[in-house]
């Protein structure tokens, strides 16, 4: 009989192999984060099945990621640099979805031009997680590229689900609400997250006089992060934004540094190892390795769609060519989004299981190259000055 107490040695040997494979890609001059996703394929091939704990575990871990992204990020530029992000954001959904239909039309001539269009849609989802796991390993996240890469994140996100709604809406117009109630919810969200923020500052300057609060505060950030996540998702946005923007409340506030350091103890410790572990076990590597061809037009259209898009944003926005490689690279991977987006396609018999296996091969593709290609064009640039 299995003991009830199972589920903290399953945890335990996540942890441990996390940690393991974040030394051994350190060692290899590769972010730990491609060590932990590695793990994860090894453990998804047979050895260790994801329980509901994992991904429990591993939804913590994203929200903790984008709350200390929202922490380390600079209100004021990131409010300077909205145009600059919408162009990124722009350039990040128009070319990888024109690319990957112009692919999927040219060598599958026979294929509906409804499967090449969301097949268009599911490669413009952006999973930034990953990026910004990256960039604070290397240090780049609260440069002026890594804040394009947020914000242009948030910015793609919504569009995406703007982008999902239309086509849905137009190949089953019952089956999903209209495109003004989306866009309804998404307004009423960000005036909520807005007004949320503005009371929440005002609280929180007044803490700031009581040196009791200083230990309160922690639980307060946390609860603030949990409940704009559930928020979000609530609104049809994904939770990671509303985490991120319960940051950006709190770095508007002196308690900034404090709520950054601790929340970020207990999220590398714990949760952020168990979500990167978790993103590599969902992948199916038998499925994806059966579509190699469709799934092969995905990658490299997608890939290059982010660099050239994203990168034709920077370069509007004003970033030299290295900066504009840098944030493309930083918006090249897909993870879950791309895998629920999908997923949702072939519930509604717009994809068959083919076309979701070459989705899945992309996520694996982008998932693995992006720590060492945003790591790359950051050194490249170290070694050349």
């Amino acid at each position: 009989m299995e003991s009830s107490y199972f589920f903290m040695l399953q945890l335990a040997i996540v942890l441990f192999a996390a940690h393991v494979a974040g030394i051994i890609s350190e060692k290899l001059k590769q972010p730990a984060v491609m060590g932990q996703i590695l793990v994860g394929l090894i453990f998804g091939a047979g050895l260790m099945d994801k329980t509901e704990l994992i991904e429990q575990f591993a939804q913590i871990g994203v929200v903790f990621l984008m709350f200390i992204a929202g922490l380390e990020t600079d209100v004021k530029e990131l409010m300077a640099s909205i145009k600059s992000s919408s162009l990124i954001a722009l350039g990040g959904i128009i070319v990888p979805a024109a690319l990957v239909f112009v692919g999927i039309m040219v060598f599958y001539p026979n294929q509906s031009m409804i499967v090449a269009l969301f097949l268009g849609i599911v490669s413009t989802a952006t999973s930034v997680s990953i990026s910004v796991q990256t960039l604070r390993e290397i240090k780049q996240l609260r440069t002026k590229q890594g804040l394009m890469i947020l914000g242009a994140a948030i910015i793609d996100d919504v569009a995406g689900i703007i982008l999902l709604t239309l086509l849905v809406g137009l190949v089953k117009p019952g089956a999903s609400s209209s495109l003004a109630i989306v866009s309804l919810k998404i307004v009423a969200f960000f005036a909520i997250v807005y007004g949320v923020g503005f009371v929440a500052i005002k609280i929180l300057k007044k803490m700031d006089i009581d040196t009791d609060s200083d230990d309160k505060i922690i639980t307060i950030s946390i609860i603030l992060c949990f409940v704009l996540a559930f928020m979000s998702e609530e609104f049809g946005v994904a939770a990671i934004t509303g985490a991120y923007f319960a940051g950006i409340i709190f770095s508007m506030t002196s308690f900034k540094h404090r709520v950054s350091h601790d929340v970020n103890k207990v999220a590398t410790f714990l949760f952020t190892p168990v979500f990167f572990v978790s993103i590599g076990m969902d992948i199916d590597l038998k499925a994806a390795l059966t579509a190699v061809g469709v799934g092969s037009i995905l990658i490299v259209a997608g890939v290059l769609g982010k660099i050239i898009g994203c990168g034709m944003g920077a370069r509007l926005s004003g970033f030299d060519s290295n900066q504009s490689l840098q944030i493309g690279a930083g918006m090249v991977p897909r993870a879950e989004v791309a895998i629920i987006v999908a997923n949702l396609g072939l519930q509604m018999a717009i994809l068959n299981e083919k076309e979701m296996a070459a989705a899945v091969l992309m996520v694996l593709v982008t998932t693995l190259m992006t720590p060492s290609l945003l790591k790359w064009t950051f050194t490249r640039v170290k070694t050349a000055t």
